[in-house]
């Protein structure tokens, strides 16, 4: 994880803010540099300034890869934020990414325009892994920059009101106003040596060229990465645990995760005697369950996983609880429902794989706590700015920060447990598979509402906007706290699986009552769950992260707040 940033102006650029500096810094607290060039316009006369700002969180190959990196032969610049898995289906896992995609977009030197453009958009579209980056090529005096196609890396962009100057920065800046999100739908380029006829002089020309991902022939792709499998299924099929897409599903997802949880170097002063390296957002729901279930069996016996738990004081919630005959527990936050499942999971990990070090961290988050960081997490959001933004972004955030109390030997609560920072840098999030696999209610009333036809469609929407919704969101809440979040079910080759498996092989609406008793929403991972070992979660229902945490209109004494509403001021709340 990085941060990256550019300005590109016709006038001098002055420093960034040192609001910005400490945004850009948290990001990437391993190192900070900056590049910067001027660069002659087409017509003579005046100059156009550039600064590449990169700050690095170092956790691929053996040294840290000091940004923005420079091509020593051409000039060229590249800003990364992300991790390329893989270049034209081959792996990449063991070398430093930054600098391999550098030479590569650098190795051509070619006479024209055209040649030297369609080499940059070759490689940048052979790329695997979540990324965003600003690449200048010295050659054709162009600005590249862009999002992956499933936009799980931020980049925001502000283009001032006098058209002098243009910023992209992977946060936005203190107060965040005028920043918007770079759609993840291609690549984009920017011609820098010429300036644009305006009625109020020459400007600086900011009109931007997109190219696909998919330069042709993409019609009928999803998310630019395949073909969705829109096979209506025949009468008398059954998802069960002899079908071979439970296997293959194992397969795709163990792939997924080598390259996610394997060579991660060890953090730097770290701040317990455990190596742990990674850890889970771990709500115990199925989702990140089986994340941790399979990862134990990739990650090396003597590092530890943690299990980050994250649950919320709600005064509305918490007036609610004092009114039902709970039993005996003096601890509020206990009673939040992932809170519960989140322990229920623990303990079925550690029956599961009893050798692995697990430490279960209960993140314990007051009322007034939380309010006392909400202006950041505004800050950090913009441009997202709803509500149920806001309910998300708070449980995230807590979450990455990772302070907690520590449960390694007993799963139940105890009165006085010690306190832990988790030391792990790469984050595990469950999110995609509902997506992927039909996990969400609105999935089942499709099915009921127009059958398989109807479900297809749903899903094939939901997988198609992936890339369009919050990602740079939660891209930017997280790594606040130089933390690396990485998303399992969103490695291209799982999305390819997925969307080109049928339908009833993911999720089995018709039949609604399984042997097993396993739910017909993502059975498929359900069924997974279940032959690893994980029998209790493989039955657990679905929930969404603001209502498992209890973050959902915690300011609203009614609770009867819009999640689409914007931000505003809070009701009264009696606390």
């Amino acid at each position: 994880m990085c941060g990256i940033h550019a300005v590109i102006s016709t006038t001098a650029i002055p420093s960034i803010s040192p609001e910005l500096t400490n945004l850009l810094s948290n990001r990437g607290p391993d190192h900070f540099g900056q590049i910067y060039r001027e660069l002659p316009l087409e017509n003579g006369g005046s100059i156009i300034h550039i600064n590449f700002t990169s700050t690095v969180l170092a956790l691929r190959g053996d040294h840290i890869a000091r940004q923005p990196l420079e091509s020593p032969t051409s000039g060229s610049v590249l800003c990364w934020n992300g991790e390329a898995w893989g270049i034209n289906g081959q792996s990449i896992s063991s070398q430093n990414d930054g600098e391999l995609i550098l030479a590569k977009l650098d190795a051509t030197d070619v006479s024209s325009v055209e040649a030297r453009e369609s080499h940059i958009l070759n490689i940048l579209r052979s790329i695997d892994g979540p990324f965003a980056f600003l690449f200048y090529d010295a050659r054709i005096k162009r600005l590249y920059f862009g999002r992956d196609r499933l936009g799980r890396r931020s980049l925001l962009f502000n283009l001032t009101e006098d058209g002098d100057s243009i910023s992209f920065s992977s946060i936005a800046d203190v107060p965040p106003t005028g920043w918007k999100e770079v759609e993840a739908v291609g690549v984009y380029s920017l011609i820098l040596n010429t300036r644009l006829a305006t009625p109020h002089g020459l400007k600086l020309d900011s009109h931007t060229a997109k190219h696909d991902w998919v330069p042709s022939g993409a019609d009928d792709m999803v998310s630019s990465i395949g073909a969705f499998n829109t096979t209506l299924p025949p009468p008398d099929h059954k998802l069960d645990f002899s079908s071979l897409s439970v296997e293959v599903l194992r397969h795709r997802l163990c792939e997924s995760l080598k390259v996610r949880v394997l060579e991660i170097p060890e953090p730097p002063n770290p701040l317990s005697d455990a190596d742990v390296r990674v850890a889970v957002l771990f709500s115990g729901g199925l989702d990140c369950t089986v994340l941790a279930r399979l990862a134990h069996d990739l990650v090396p016996a003597d590092q530890g996983i943690d299990l980050i738990n994250v649950a919320f004081e709600n005064p509305r919630q918490a007036s609610i609880d004092k009114t039902l005959p709970h039993q005996d527990v003096v601890d509020i936050y206990e009673f939040c429902p992932d809170r519960v499942t989140g322990r229920k999971a623990f303990a079925e990990l550690k029956s599961a794989c009893p050798s692995r070090y697990w430490r279960f961290i209960a993140v314990n988050v007051p009322f007034e706590e939380a309010m006392s960081h909400k202006s950041r997490i505004i800050s950090l959001l913009h441009p997202h700015n709803t509500e149920m933004d806001l309910s998300i972004a708070l449980a995230l955030y807590f979450a990455a920060r990772g302070i907690g109390s520590s449960y390694i030997h007993k799963c139940e609560w105890e009165p006085a447990p010690p306190s832990v920072t988790s030391p792990a840098r790469v984050l595990l999030s469950g999110l995609g598979a509902d997506e992927l696999f039909g996990g969400y209610a609105r999935h089942e009333a499709a099915f009921k509402n127009g059958g398989y036809p109807r479900l297809i469609d749903e899903l094939k929407l939901d997988i198609s906007r992936i890339g369009q919704r919050n990602l740079g969101r939660d891209d930017r809440i997280m790594a606040h706290w130089g933390k690396e979040v990485r998303f399992p079910y969103l490695d291209e080759e799982l999305v390819r699986f997925a969307i080109s498996s049928p339908v009833w092989e993911k999720c089995d609406f018709q039949n609604q009552f399984h042997p097993a008793i396993i739910d017909p929403a993502k059975r498929l991972l359900r069924i997974l769950a279940d032959k690893l070992g994980l029998p209790v979660i493989a039955r657990e229902k679905k929930r969404a992260i603001q209502f498992g945490s209890r973050t959902a209109k915690i300011e609203s004494a009614t609770g009867r707040r819009r999640g689409t509403a914007p931000i505003s001021q809070a009701d009264p709340v009696n606390h």
